[in-house]
């Protein structure tokens, strides 16, 4: 534990933003697979939707820095790419 006052704060106030972006981050894991089962689950309407979710929740971590923007990026691609597919069969 540390003794400096600068250095108490800044571990106070890390393990807030730890656990914070752990919340954020697991907020984030569930939108993309209920997208991702939407899709598989071959409802076109749900999936649309949970996939405006799943997109603007990783958006929105990149704007906080819990993700890399290509990650997003690249996530973002995938659903839709399988969503598409799954439009165009219907």
């Amino acid at each position: 534990m540390p003794n400096i006052k600068s250095a108490i704060k800044r571990t106070k106030t890390s393990e807030k933003r730890r656990l914070r972006n752990a919340s954020q981050k697991s907020a984030l894991r569930t939108a993309v697979k209920q997208a991702d089962l939407a899709i598989a689950s071959a409802d076109v309407n749900a999936a649309k939707e949970a996939l405006q979710l799943a997109q603007k929740k990783l958006d929105k971590a990149v704007t906080k820095g819990l993700i890399h923007k290509n990650a997003a990026a690249r996530k973002k691609s995938r659903l839709a790419k399988k969503l598409n597919a799954l439009s165009q069969q219907a």
